[in-house]
């Protein structure tokens, strides 16, 4: 099934049941108010979802028009966000790029901070950017909610508490990491509010691209109105959307309504290169860091700038007959 939050006036919105093609919804808040009241109660409240979401497909209940814009991302705000490395292509980069190894640890123990979950924006709000200095940037991610999670599942057993998936642009200040990190105490600053996508599904909504915990999709980027980014996110992942739940889970329990991020979707090219811009048919990047590292690494220098007020970027992922599945991220930088 396919849900969303309508923004209501209210903190976190109103939870809705969504048509598959996304062009029709029927208010839920009947069987829960919002979709952290559904989370909270999921096994009870899931199946009563699920009946309405047929009756929707077969046009059995009144609905109205769905219009992204005026969706909230899916949680407006998270009693917990945690954000994880599955894509270490992308951390390889990042490390080349000033002349730094990957540990070899990274590639069976995935990097993960915790993000701020107190307020998220919409999937078409703006991104504020109070000093372009900061380096504002864009990663394109998948995105999954749990259900409660006991301390220390393993990867197999963390497979059952994923109950939705959704797409993130994960806002990043580029020119603050690195002063945040030499403190040893890693992202806070340089992480601002992040978007997630206008609607989340039910795992079993992807059909045969949900593979393994991990969807074997492209996902599209664009920036200012051109492909950026067409990333495979079921190519290179090291880890498992499963793999990262289960690592936040290691030493707590997880609460209903928690977010894991898989990173940003990262590919290498056909001879496990760096990959190419789509311009020179390559499969691009999901952020403006990973083509900068690159440069770098070719040149010496970046030449690539990072986001400035006026500029736009569109997240979206479109099924093998080409239909959006979880409507799209367009958001445009604006001058805080």
């Amino acid at each position: 099934m396919k849900l969303a939050t309508l923004k209501d006036g209210t903190r976190d919105g109103k939870l809705v049941v969504v048509s598959k093609d996304l062009t029709r919804y029927c208010a839920a808040d009947n069987i829960a108010p919002t979709l952290q009241a559904a989370l909270d109660d999921w096994e009870t409240v899931a199946p009563k979802l699920e009946a309405l979401y047929t009756d929707v497909e077969h046009q059995a209940v009144p609905c109205e028009r769905f219009h992204e814009r005026e969706a909230h991302s899916p949680l407006p705000r998270a009693y917990q966000w945690a954000d994880g490395s599955a894509y270490i292509n992308h951390v390889e980069l990042v490390r080349k790029a000033r002349g730094a190894e990957v540990p070899e640890s990274f590639y069976h123990d995935p990097l993960m901070y915790q993000g701020g979950s107190d307020t998220f924006l919409a999937p078409r709000d703006d991104i504020p950017l109070k000093d372009t200095k900061w380096g504002c940037d864009m990663e394109g991610e998948i995105a999954v909610i749990t259900d409660d999670v006991p301390m220390g599942v393993s990867s197999e057993e963390a497979v059952s508490h994923i109950k939705l998936v959704m797409l993130v642009n994960d806002v990043s200040l580029r020119g603050l990491i690195p002063g945040e990190l030499a403190k040893g105490f890693g992202f806070f600053q340089s992480k601002p509010a992040s978007a997630f996508s206008p609607v989340c599904v039910t795992p079993d909504e992807l059909g045969d691209a949900w593979q393994n915990s991990v969807i074997h999709l492209p996902l599209m980027v664009d920036y200012n109105g051109e492909p950026f980014g067409r990333a495979n996110a079921g190519a290179d992942a090291t880890f498992s959307l499963a793999d990262l739940v289960a690592h936040a889970a290691k030493t707590r329990n997880l609460g209903a309504g928690t977010i894991i991020g898989s990173g940003t979707v990262s590919n290498q090219d056909e001879n496990g290169g760096a990959g190419k811009p789509v311009s020179e048919g390559g499969l691009g990047y999901s952020c403006i860091a990973e083509i900068r590292m690159i440069e770098t690494i070719a040149d010496g220098e970046a030449k690539t700038r990072f986001m400035a007020p006026g500029d736009t970027v569109r997240v979206e992922m479109k099924d093998a007959e080409g239909h959006s599945i979880f409507g799209a991220i367009e958001q445009e930088v604006v001058a805080a």
